[in-house]
């Protein structure tokens, strides 16, 4: 009999340093859909801080993507302008 195929479950961070926007963006969607379906409700996406590229891009992204409730930069102790925190809906 075949063995019933487990998945791990799921973290509440995504990590898009070092990576293209086209990548980030890609990561980013697959990630948000599939903490959504694990049940999710507040995610961290770890962008870093650099130039700040992969931030904005994740952030206009967020502001349009169907699943997201909200989001913010990180505070103090989360990461500050190197994660934004996400509620998802």
């Amino acid at each position: 009999m075949p063995k019933e195929k487990h998945n791990p479950p799921i973290s509440d961070e995504v990590r898009l340093r070092q990576l293209t926007v086209d990548e980030a963006l890609l990561k980013l969607d697959k990630y948000l859909n599939d903490a959504f379906m694990a049940g999710l409700y507040r995610v961290k996406v770890i962008h870093g801080k650099g130039t700040g590229t992969i931030r904005q891009a994740a952030r206009n992204y967020l502001a349009r993507h169907p699943l997201v409730k909200s989001y913010r930069a990180g505070g103090y102790g989360e990461g500050g302008d190197g994660v934004t925190i996400v509620e998802l809906d």
